[in-house]
C-alpha cells in the first residue's frame, strides 16, 4: 500500500542515457619527438596597435550657464526643503491631535470612575 511508484515514460524517444560518465584515463602518457619540426613559418607575435586616446571634452560654462546652474540648484534646495518641512508639519500636527484625544479620553474615563 505505501510502496513507493516510479513514473513510466508514455512516450519513449529510443534515447538511452548512461548512468555512469565515461571517465578519462590517465596511464596513456603523450609522445613526444626526439627534434621539433622545423617549418619556413615566422612565428613571432604580432604587434599590438597603440589604442587611440579619446579626448573627452571639458565642460565649460559662459557665466549665463554658470548662473543658470546656480539658481536652478538654489531652486531645486528650496523646493526640497519646502516638502521635507511640510511633511515634518504634517507629522508634528497629526501628533499633536492624537494627543490631545488621548488627554479627552483619559480624563473622561476617569470621570467615569469617580461618580
Amino acid at each position: 500500500m505505501l510502496r513507493p511508484r516510479i513514473p513510466v515514460n508514455p512516450l519513449p524517444t529510443g534515447l538511452v542515457t548512461p548512468l555512469t560518465q565515461p571517465s578519462a584515463t590517465t596511464d596513456i602518457e603523450p609522445h613526444h619527438t626526439a627534434q621539433p619540426v622545423a617549418c619556413q613559418h615566422d612565428h613571432t607575435p604580432a604587434p599590438v596597435p597603440a589604442t587611440p586616446l579619446v579626448q573627452v571634452p571639458a565642460v565649460r560654462l559662459t557665466p549665463t550657464g554658470l548662473v543658470t546652474v546656480v539658481a536652478g540648484g538654489a531652486g531645486l534646495v528650496l523646493i526640497v526643503g519646502t516638502v521635507l518641512v511640510s511633511m515634518l508639519l504634517a507629522v508634528a500636527i497629526s501628533a499633536a491631535s492624537v494627543a490631545v484625544c488621548a488627554v479627552v479620553l483619559r480624563s473622561l474615563l476617569n470621570g467615569q470612575n469617580k461618580r
